[in-house]
């Protein structure tokens, strides 16, 4: 029987945390005929091995090099045969069939072209994972930004983090994050996937942002829930600020240009908050002797 719900994970030195995440996934999906691929980013860790030696029933993907989160997923997404595809982070886990009240709702509503649950962090409150498209004032008030940190409350930040709008509604809103979410397959070939220009970060506000274009609507539905560890985006790794500052200006070149001058303005913004983040992380690094 073909799988109604292809699962693809993407993986990348990701053996400690994947077990936890298939592990649930089978105990707690029961409501769906589904399969699961695994796209591993050239692991060093033994994932590769873990995989194969204890999840036979996982289709494995061996990528020779790390070319990044999208592409990966792409990769996964051409192998799988389901109806809806569902995007995990090895970092996720289950305590519930999540998976198929997605498609159920999916299928209900085929206007909507991307669906995800509410993200829980591992003490069980609240992980913030629907938001506004970002602007500009998001450089300011995004979720790790020291205005909010100290001001948690301030308008602006509520806003783009949707913090003041309630998280107990299933309801439209701009992106949700791709730590999980759920779309048909038939949307995902009509924007032509996961833009592989981005290595990590940002991918998800792009892909909403594209689904959204083509008049699809984008849901958090809350009444679903699982686990989230929060971890690569906390990184303070020089490769990864780095990444996060390209895929920064990558969207803003997609869906945000507006002339010569703030176009160039804005490279430059981005440039030396990138440059201000490496020096004060290489600062942190030498006092603490890491």
């Amino acid at each position: 029987m073909t799988a109604a719900l292809s699962v693809v994970i993407v993986t990348h030195n990701s053996s400690r945390d994947l077990p936890a995440c298939l592990d649930s996934l089978r105990e707690h999906t029961t409501g769906i005929e589904y399969e699961v691929i695994v796209a591993d980013n050239a692991s060093t860790d033994g994932t590769v091995d873990l995989v194969e030696q204890r999840y036979p029933w996982v289709r494995l993907i061996r990528r020779r090099e790390n070319s990044g989160l999208s592409a990966a997923i792409n990769d996964g997404a051409r192998a799988a045969a389901g109806e809806f595809i569902a995007v995990l982070n090895p970092d996720v886990r289950l305590e519930g069939d999540v998976l198929a009240p997605l498609a159920a709702y999916l299928r209900e509503y085929p206007d909507v072209g991307v669906v995800a649950p509410k993200l829980l962090n591992e003490d069980g409150s609240l992980q913030l994972s629907c938001r506004a498209f970002p602007g500009y004032s998001t450089v300011v008030f995004n979720r790790y930004s020291i205005v909010t940190k100290l001001f948690p409350r301030n308008p602006l930040s509520s806003r783009y983090l949707m913090s003041d709008s309630g998280h107990a509604t299933t309801r439209g809103v701009d992106w949700v994050s791709g730590a999980a979410l759920m779309l048909p397959r038939r949307v995902f070939d009509e924007v032509g996937g996961w833009d592989a220009g981005f290595f990590m970060f940002n991918e998800d506000v792009d892909l909403c942002r594209r689904v959204t274009n083509a008049g699809y609507g984008v849901v958090y539905k809350p009444d679903v829930s699982l686990f989230h560890k929060i971890g690569v985006s906390t990184s303070t790794s020089p490769r990864l600020v780095i990444a996060r500052h390209r895929s920064i200006w990558r969207y803003y070149r997609k869906h945000l240009r507006g002339g010569a001058v703030r176009d160039a303005a804005t490279a430059a913004g981005i440039a030396a908050r990138c440059a201000l983040l490496l020096g004060a992380n290489a600062v942190r690094r030498l006092v603490s002797g890491r």
